[in-house]
């Protein structure tokens, strides 16, 4: 099989797929569920319940609150204790359900059989419904809005769907064991995505490094119009515009997305909860996540309710270990530091790392030496140092020209520095001011 990959920049960190080849296990429902208002991109869902009232799985508890918001549905039955703020993995208090668990109760509606059916009769149009009814979101960890990216905006055209069967970033292997354990599922859901979105060619993109995952969606899809393309080893090939040029050799114009070239890309997780919001009539309330760490006893992937705290996870893959010095929501590439190990999983919740005091130790920060590495390893052609200095100068209208927005915070600048610099820090800070200061002008 040729192997392709995307052209400008990146950088192969050590893979450390701990928890590859690990079965999903099936954690039960947390006693006290705690599930955010916020959990994707766009405006928070509007709360429809309130303290005392009876709740059952797969229940609306929220709604969207715009085109750009999705439904939040209870992953639990029993019954709401608070509407109030809870500390999400930002650090930061925002509104959430909190409910105590009594029983697992669910709605008559949810099919709950292992029946699978492959086709569906229903239209396209009724394929974004379900979808927008089921408060679908991205689960590679973007959390756009699924039933946004179905709907193709006037005078553009989608000519493919492209899976993203990558998961790229260290350790995490989530999607890995989705597509080895629930491919049939997977393949249902690339049918209904085409559907929806009037497409008829899909390709599945793999990295080599899952050849049992290549091989079984290859025998799954042969005499279909999906294909499956093996790709180079190479971070960051999961992120979108670098799949799309991977697979396509297509480029998103700058401030784009992959709609632009005739392209619309959806996660593994997003596809098999696409298949079961359609065909079970299944909200998004659980996922997989894998937990792992050098030091962790069981490095595992975990089937887990949303609202569950990200403490009873680690619990179940044997405990924290002595040495763990950083508790990290996603991978060691883009993921953040939790505050605490009461925060709950959500729907973009893909993974959670511990590392140890070794791993975590920050080296000492020195002086840019301008050798251009980071120039180098960015996939999106930017000058990482200049943005650093820009942001820790305050310097916010300057970086809006560097198109500091275009840079999709994949940290290949910080990994290859060799003085050690920050600079996905500095960035990420001088992106949120230039966002405020976007929106300030825009309501204007």
């Amino acid at each position: 099989m040729s192997l392709k990959t995307f052209s400008r920049g990146g950088v192969h960190p050590p893979e450390y797929k701990l928890s590859a080849g690990k079965t999903i296990i099936e954690l039960p429902p947390p006693e006290v569920a705690v599930i955010p208002l916020s959990q994707h991109l766009g405006a928070p869902a509007k709360v429809l319940v309130n303290r005392g009232d009876q709740v059952k799985v797969g229940q609306m508890i929220a709604q969207a609150a715009g085109f750009v918001s999705t439904n939040i549905h209870s992953s639990v039955s029993g019954k709401v204790l608070k509407v109030d703020q809870f500390m999400d993995s930002s650090g930061y208090r925002k509104m959430a359900v909190q409910i105590q668990v009594e029983g697992d109760q669910w709605l008559e509606t949810i099919d709950r059989s292992d029946d699978l059916v492959r086709n569906s009769v229903l239209p396209a149009e009724d394929i974004r419904k379900k979808i927008l009814e089921a408060g679908i979101v991205g689960l590679g960890g973007a959390t756009f809005p699924s039933h946004v990216k179905l709907m193709v905006p006037q005078g553009k055209t989608a000519e493919y769907l492209i899976i993203n069967g990558v998961e790229c970033e260290p350790y995490l292997t989530a999607d890995h064991s989705l597509m080895m354990e629930r491919t049939e599922e997977l393949f249902s859901g690339i049918q209904l995505l085409m559907k929806g979105l009037g497409v008829e060619k899909a390709i599945i993109g793999i990295e080599i490094n899952k050849p049992d995952a290549i091989e079984k969606m290859k025998q799954l899809v042969q005499g279909s119009s999906v294909t499956v393309q093996g790709l180079k080893v190479k971070y960051p090939q999961g992120g979108e515009k670098q799949l799309v040029h991977a697979l396509l050799k297509r480029e998103v114009p700058s401030g784009g997305l992959p709609i632009d070239v005739g392209v619309v890309v959806f996660n593994v997780g997003t596809t098999l909860a696409a298949y079961e919001a359609v065909m079970k009539n299944r909200p998004l309330i659980d996922r997989v996540v894998t937990v792992t760490g050098k030091s962790l006893e069981k490095p595992s992937n975990f089937l887990v309710r949303i609202g569950t705290p990200v403490s009873s996870l680690i619990e179940k893959a044997g405990g924290v270990p002595d040495d763990t010095a950083k508790v990290i929501n996603g991978g060691p590439m883009m993921g953040k530091a939790l505050p605490t190990l009461d925060i709950p999983i959500v729907k973009g919740s893909s993974g959670i790392l511990l590392i140890n005091k070794n791993e975590a130790r920050r080296r000492e920060v020195k002086p840019c030496i301008r050798c251009t590495k980071c120039v180098t390893v960015c996939p999106m052609g930017l000058e990482p140092y200049l943005l650093m200095t820009l942001s820790e100068k305050a310097l916010y209208d300057r970086m809006e020209p560097e198109k500091v927005m275009d840079c999709i915070e994949c940290g290949s600048c910080s990994y290859t520095c060799p003085s050690s610099r920050p600079l996905l820090d500095y960035i990420r800070l001088g992106k949120a001011e230039v966002g405020k200061i976007m929106r300030a002008r825009k309501a204007v």
